[in-house]
């Protein structure tokens, strides 16, 4: 008995294990290359004794002239591992080490007589025995002139392997060696300075002497000039007519100069992707998952297991005649069993007769944009207005054609990855656009994330954090949308890219139209501030520009009806919920649940018009850094940003009816509360100065001006002395006009010249006869005039 117990004590399964950690053994080989590096430097200063003295000779024999470089790559190799998340480290890089230490010591060598070769190298000279033994293969094989133009080209790719970066970046004019000898370039500019100088002021006095005599040969065609002047100013003055023609033909002119800058951002300006997933014990999950189910009565057959960047999917067939009610009920028991909170359950799957139940992973993975844009996906892309979405739980990257959204929402709760997503758009569509391809608006009224974009060229003006200039934006994306209409209608193309393509195939002799996308970052103070303005000028975009170009991009941290109306949902099928607080806030975003139980950090459910049911994602990441490198990367290669100043100022739009009555006919800038007052009048049906001073909190003088400018609108009646003013339309007509506004219809057409007969009175019915002849007069002195016009000319 005691032989057999003596046999179990000591058998292999009962001996304790010892395994060590991952981060363990990294700390281990970081001490390790260290200690070597220290090592080596205090041996070839004299100072770790005879071991330091064999040590030393080694490096000396071995490397020659460049032994002090051995502990500089030691150190960085230390450091490179100690941060393998951030500079993650590949083979190719240890390739080119190698490839660096072979060419480098074996120049060292190439210059030293071929007879001396071995009294250099016994003396710790030259490349040391590396760079002989390389040197007598290379001489033997292509002579010195061959030898030495390899190894240089090696020299460069070593490199270029080894810091991953572009050749432009060792020899361009912005590289270290271009730094370093800007020095001796400025030297040699001032030497010929002094030269230059001098042969200008000589050119300088012979073209002077050059033009008084030109001037003097040159009275006569002066003369004859300032005749031919004054005769243009008559025709000026008597062909009005022609200036009309003129701003007509000139009406259809872009104001969006092209600025001729390509600008290629590298993927090195992004970081590199960072660790993986950590999903803790799949099998004992999927144990436990099956066990719980058919404690409930519920036979499954588990299927495959897919570990994604942020959750782990287990996906199993129920039996038959099983209902999915009775699964999905089971989220609490499924949750408790597996110690983990929040778990979804997909019942079913898309595309798939299975039911998959996604636990979050113990540790996340953080997906970088650069790992999106880096696929076979993203390079062979049929457009460029590709948006960056993320990777799903199957490994899958996913990305999103904004033409064929057209437009997104963007909701969730505060830190749940919102503004990031907001910033992987934006960098995915530089990435793929110049400037005279693509155009930002963007508007953040919280001034934090997107003021960092100030400065590139992209930009149509500065970042907006106003609320008027806001509404001014959206009401000149308006009229820019109603002005490309016009020249597609004018060219009888359909949409933007028909049109682009036939200017880019000389059919067209034309200036190529830019999209443009509109990013609002936080949609719910505009909507608190201004709700009726905004919401119109959002809702006829969205409903008309897709064909020209315009898209938006709305993004919110407070997911309410109040924000998110029905109107805007309607004209907005592409969303993008990120972790909400309750239930109804995800049927807010998405007409139905589940993103209360997202876990937040990206984590985002995305849905389209022609996704059948949301689909779960781990969003793209880009930090603030290399958003910077990006910014500053593109100002380096163009110039000053070209903004148009026409964006926020005052716009005048067509067809918006209780919206285009904060501006002034002619332009000019309205009352902010006039709105407001119309809605009041209209509401309570009376109109007069004491009452909008109570209502409004205002003085007289800006009461009146308010009843003045209504007045001029045809709201209400004229003064009637100690009667009350005449409300001219009725509350059903005043709701009828706003659901016109809002739907994006115009309440007269453009070729409509009577209003309705209810809607005015007998007294500006004769006034509008009386308008009318005298327009007929007009034109008859018009034509009177553009006779006289051609006889001139005919003289």
């Amino acid at each position: 008995m005691s032989r057999k117990r003596n046999k179990k004590f000591f058998s292999h399964n009962n001996s304790p294990q010892f395994k060590l950690h991952n981060e363990a053994k990294k700390g281990v080989v970081i001490v390790l290359i260290l200690v070597l590096a220290i090592l080596s430097v205090f041996s070839l200063l004299g100072l770790t004794g005879s071991l330091g003295v064999y040590f030393a000779k080694g490096l000396i024999f071995l490397f020659g002239w460049s032994k002090w470089l051995v502990p500089i790559i030691l150190l960085v190799l230390g450091f490179s591992v100690y941060y393998s998340k951030k500079y993650y480290i590949h083979l190719i890089n240890y390739i080119g080490l190698v490839l660096f230490i072979i060419s480098f010591q074996t120049l060292l060598h190439f210059f030293v007589p071929e007879l001396q070769w071995k009294q250099v190298v016994s003396r710790g000279d030259g490349g040391g025995y590396i760079g002989m033994i390389f040197s007598l293969m290379f001489n033997h094989i292509l002579d010195f002139w061959g030898s030495l133009i390899v190894l240089i080209g090696l020299f460069f790719i070593s490199l270029i392997l080894m810091f991953n970066i572009p050749l432009s970046a060792l020899v361009g004019p912005e590289s270290l060696l271009a730094k370093i000898l800007y020095p001796v370039k400025m030297i040699f500019h001032r030497l010929f300075k002094y030269e230059e100088k001098y042969i200008e002021e000589e050119d300088d006095e012979e073209d002077q002497e050059n033009m008084e005599k030109i001037k003097q040969n040159n009275q006569g065609v002066l003369f004859h000039q300032k005749n031919i002047k004054n005769n243009l100013e008559t025709l000026n003055t008597a062909g009005a007519l022609i200036n009309v023609n003129q701003k007509e033909k000139e009406k259809n002119k872009s104001i969006l100069k092209p600025s001729n800058i390509q600008i290629d951002l590298p993927l090195d300006l992004l970081s590199h992707k960072i660790g993986s997933p950590t999903s803790g014990d799949i099998k004992a999950n999927s144990l436990k998952i099956q066990a719980t189910l058919e404690h409930f009565g519920i036979m499954v057959t588990m299927g495959e297991i897919m570990v994604g960047p942020t959750v782990t999917q287990y996906t199993f067939k129920p039996a038959e005649g099983i209902k999915l009610s009775r699964i999905t009920s089971l989220n609490n028991d499924l949750a408790l069993s597996l110690a983990a909170h929040p778990i979804r359950i997909e019942a079913p799957i898309p595309g798939k007769s299975l039911v998959g139940i996604e636990v979050p992973n113990q540790i996340k993975a953080i997906v970088r944009l650069r790992e999106v844009l880096e696929t076979d996906e993203f390079k062979n892309r049929k457009n460029n207005l590709m948006l960056a979405i993320g990777k799903d739980v199957a490994g899958k990257i996913w990305l999103y054609n904004l033409e064929k959204m057209p437009h997104l929402l963007v909701a969730g709760a505060t830190n749940s990855g919102k503004s990031v997503c907001l910033n992987s758009l934006i960098i995915s569509l530089l990435y793929q656009n110049d400037p005279d391809d693509l155009r930002f608006i963007m508007v953040d009224p919280k001034r934090v994330e997107l003021p960092i974009y100030n400065g590139i060229q992209h930009l149509l003006t500065p970042v907006i954090t106003d609320v008027n200039k806001t509404i001014n934006a959206l009401r000149w994306c308006l009229n820019e949308m109603d002005r490309r209409f016009e020249i597609l209608s004018k060219y009888e193309k359909k949409n933007i890219q028909t049109y682009n393509s036939a200017i880019i195939s000389n059919k067209i002799d034309e200036v190529k139209l830019p999209y443009i996308v509109f990013i609002i970052d936080e949609l719910a103070d505009l909507m608190v501030t201004a709700g009726r303005d905004i919401e119109a000028g959002i809702i006829r975009l969205a409903q008309m520009a897709r064909a020209v170009g315009i898209h938006l991009i709305l993004a919110t941290q407070r997911p309410t009806v109040d924000v998110i109306t029905g109107l805007i949902k309607a004209n907005m099928p592409a969303r993008i919920a990120f972790s909400v607080v309750s239930g109804v806030d995800s049927k807010t975003i998405l007409d139905s649940l589940g993103a209360e139980k997202l876990l937040g950090q990206g984590d985002m459910l995305f849905t389209t018009a022609d996704i059948f049911k949301p689909r779960r994602l781990q969003g793209a990441f880009v930090d603030d850094k290399e958003i910077k490198n990006i910014v500053n990367y593109i100002k380096s290669k163009s110039k000053e940003a070209n903004y148009v100043d026409a964006v926020i100022e005052q716009q005048k739009v067509r067809g918006m009816a209780g919206v285009g009555l904060s501006g002034n006919e002619d332009g000019e800038e309205g009352d902010e509360l006039l709105e407001q007052a119309k809605e009041i009048i209209i509401k309570t049906r009376k109109a007069s100065a004491t009452f909008l001073q109570r209502q409004l909190s205002i003085g007289y003088a800006r009461a009146a001006r308010i009843l003045d400018t209504l007045e001029q609108a045809d709201i209400i009646g004229p003064s009637m002395g100690a009667k009350p003013r005449e409300i001219l339309i009725s509350r059903e007509q005043y709701e009828f006009m706003n659901e016109q506004a809002i739907s994006g219809m115009s309440l007269h057409s453009k070729d409509e010249t009577e209003a309705p007969e209810e809607y005015l009175s007998e007294e500006n019915n004769e006034n509008q006869e009386i308008a009318k002849s005298d327009e007929d007069d007009k034109e008859e002195s018009d034509e009177e005039k553009n006779e006289n016009i051609e006889k001139y000319f005919a003289k």
